[in-house]
């Protein structure tokens, strides 16, 4: 384990768009990202965009409990702490109603809800002891006016504001501190992939670097006055 004087960061779907701009953003802060993605090969190529030599890839899918609790473990034993988590890491099927199987519910709120979840209660008894803890949970514009598709996907995002305002409270005396950071349309990879541009051009989406940035002054201390709340960052 070594012991780095920069704070520590988890960021899910680190590998590309809100959570690669995210993780820029707090490294040149001089935070030390510990960088969470399904595929290593994104990983290490964000981590390769980061300055500072410290960083840490680890492929994980958040979908999966046990994950959860490895990439606590393994964040601790490489820096000591963790003092920020980023919940950014979502799966956006866009189907009606009737095409949702139980299969695609369970998997939505699999990565979009019980991943954060149990991700937050894996780093909780660390945050306890240090009396300290940033968490971001990224939710959706689409919780207060869901787009025709988005049953599941608003109503698993849904879960992550409220989560955000029991940690704020629960977490008062500790120390702990939690922002929900719901935009609208963010031009992303998985934006692209269930939405095109015909339908949501471009100048209609959200950089990133936008989005990143509300996250960021939550975890820099910046937004400590919206502490327990939902930040709405509406498309232009």
């Amino acid at each position: 384990m070594t012991s780095p004087t920069s704070p520590i960061a988890i960021i899910t779907g680190a590998g590309s768009g809100i959570g690669l701009a995210t993780s820029q953003l707090l490294a040149a802060e001089g935070w030390t990202i510990a960088l969470a993605g399904r595929r290593a090969e994104a990983l290490n190529a964000a981590a390769a965009t980061l300055p500072g030599s410290s960083h840490l890839c680890i492929p994980a899918d958040i979908s999966e409990p046990d994950a959860c609790g490895e990439l606590v473990r393994q964040t601790i034993a490489a820096f000591g702490r963790i003092d920020a988590i980023v919940n950014n890491a979502g799966f956006a099927p866009l189907l009606p109603i009737g095409d949702h199987t139980p299969g695609l519910i369970r998997q939505t709120f699999d990565i979009n809800t019980l991943g954060p979840a149990n991700l937050i209660l894996a780093a909780w008894p660390h945050m306890l002891v240090q009396r300290s803890g940033r968490i971001v949970n990224v939710s959706s514009m689409a919780t207060l006016d869901p787009f025709p598709g988005f049953f599941a996907y608003a109503a698993a995002k849904a879960s992550v504001e409220l989560m955000a305002k029991s940690i704020a409270r629960e977490g008062t005396r500790a120390g702990i501190k939690a922002f929900a950071v719901a935009p609208g349309a963010v031009e992303t990879p998985m934006l692209r992939s269930i939405i095109s541009e015909d339908l949501v051009p471009a100048s209609k989406a959200l950089a990133p670097s936008i989005v990143a940035g509300v996250i960021a002054d939550c975890v820099l201390g910046r937004r400590d006055t919206e502490n327990g709340q939902t930040i709405r960052v509406p498309s232009p």
